[in-house]
């Protein structure tokens, strides 16, 4: 790998850089950052968590003008996480600079985002409809743009935005670099590379890069009536410290979320028909430990870069082995492992097998484990938690009362109700899961998966954005 001091960039970048922490340059860095700095057009081929926002943000802070106050780069993005989440990095990118950057996106008082246009930022990351908005009314002026990113470009395309994002392209300068980021190349976002983009070099990470080798991968077939209560018993069995649980539509997280406290878990759901400060406060508490399970559709969970997530469950399987390969990469970061439970349903295999495919990497069976293997992952966490508080060693007050105890009843007795009283027992309380239709049988490996749109469920179209740690543990 290359060292970041290899490349040619100024002094304040690279001490930005180290307070990051960043030291070598990841593929998609090492593939884009050499051709970027040269003015080069791009396309890049990488999944989230590559590392591809300091891949285009690096080259964009090194151009930047910090005394000239036009706009002179623009990062469109899909979904207000990622926009802000992009903002910041490149924030953190520039810090020794000084560069300006703003954020706009759908959710936030677009009055407080006109008047932060007025303090001349120099470098705008936004969703599509509310750059469209602030250009209708002349409040967002991209003459000068020098740099124009698409990031998760298939995506912005899966969410309907396709539109919009030309009608952007057509507001920029015809001699801006502009470069492409995209997990999958569908026909749509080939074009806008066609019509838009001049003697582009394209950066490819190749599939086994994609795919995370330190993930163990396992899938559950099972019917559809069953798949709750498998899922809770997994839980108790593997005890993740952050799951994140996919859900295939906004109903389905919401379900999923409810039926989970109700069985004791402490979830929380995140989808695109939530309030910006609801998402936002999920994020913060699942960040901080707050609760231990995240369940997310697709689209809510791209972007989002959360660190220490030891377990992914795919309730419902994805359509298309780019997104299967996207969801468990929210696991086995920074060198940890991570495990990921994909449910299948009998008529679902023929996707789980064009998966295997495309990774190139074989899905072990799971046997689900029964209530008893359950009970003792439950016991095994009660044993874990009195061993950490005898270790603890601040028991003077209670030592009095316990010897009163033992005076009366077996030791072996005691210990054992301790423990029990630890335990959270397995919770056959009554849970509404809203069955789905499977999703259509898979004959043979189609060209879907090429397609304009991948024949993915999108969660909304159109420009305009909506605003386990289990309980007494």
């Amino acid at each position: 790998m290359t060292n970041f001091s290899e490349f040619n960039i100024s002094e304040s970048t690279l001490r930005s850089l180290k307070r990051m922490g960043f030291e070598e340059a990841t593929p998609i860095q090492e593939g884009t950052i050499k051709y970027a700095l040269k003015g080069r057009d791009i396309i890049g081929q990488a999944q989230t968590g590559t590392g591809k926002t300091a891949a285009f943000g690096i080259p964009i802070i090194e151009k930047i003008d910090t005394k000239n106050p036009d706009i002179q780069a623009l990062i469109i993005a899909p979904t207000r996480e990622l926009a802000i989440q992009v903002s910041e990095e490149l924030y953190k990118i520039g810090y020794d600079k000084r560069v300006k950057i703003l954020s706009v996106y759908g959710g936030q008082d677009i009055g407080r985002q006109i008047r932060a246009l007025k303090n001349k930022p120099q470098i705008i990351v936004g969703t599509p409809g509310r750059i469209i908005d602030h250009i209708n009314r002349r409040t967002l002026k991209l003459d000068h743009v020098q740099t124009l990113v698409l990031d998760e470009a298939d995506e912005m395309l899966n969410m309907g935005f396709i539109d919009d994002i030309n009608a952007i392209l057509e507001k920029v300068p015809e001699n801006r670099q502009t470069l492409l980021f995209s997990a999958t190349m569908p026909p749509a976002i080939r074009k806008i590379a066609t019509n838009f983009m001049k003697n582009s070099v394209e950066v490819k990470i190749k599939s086994k890069e994609m795919t995370v080798e330190n993930i163990e991968q396992y899938f559950v077939k099972t019917q559809e009536r069953e798949k709750f209560d498998i899922l809770a018993r997994l839980l108790d069995v593997h005890q993740p410290e952050l799951a994140i649980v996919f859900g295939r539509t906004k109903r389905r997280v919401d379900e999923l979320a409810q039926a989970l406290n109700i069985r004791g878990y402490l979830a929380e759901g995140i989808h695109g028909d939530l309030s910006q400060s609801k998402r936002l406060s999920v994020l913060r508490q699942f960040k901080e430990n707050k609760i231990d399970i995240l369940v997310a559709t697709d689209v809510a969970a791209r972007g989002l870069d959360i660190s220490g997530v030891s377990h992914v469950y795919n309730f419902d399987i994805p359509q298309d082995p780019e997104s299967y390969v996207h969801r468990i990469g929210r696991t086995g970061r920074a060198g940890k492992s991570g495990i990921a439970v994909t449910f299948v349903t009998p008529r679902e295999m023929g996707y789980l097998r064009i998966v295997e495919e495309t990774t190139k990497k074989r899905i072990t069976p799971l046997r689900p484990p029964t209530q008893d293997e359950a009970l003792a992952g439950q016991q095994k966490l009660a044993v874990e938690k009195l061993i950490e508080i005898v270790q603890g060693n601040d028991l003077k007050d209670y030592r009095i009362l316990a010897a009163e105890l033992l005076e009366d009843y077996d030791a072996v007795d005691v210990v054992a109700a301790a423990i029990k009283s630890f335990t959270k027992e397995p919770d056959d309380t009554p849970v509404k899961i809203t069955e789905e239709a499977p999703l259509p049988k898979r004959k043979e490996r189609s060209s879907e998966r090429t397609r304009g749109g991948r024949g993915v469920r999108k969660e909304g179209r159109g420009r305009r954005e909506k605003s386990g740690r289990r309980k007494g543990r």
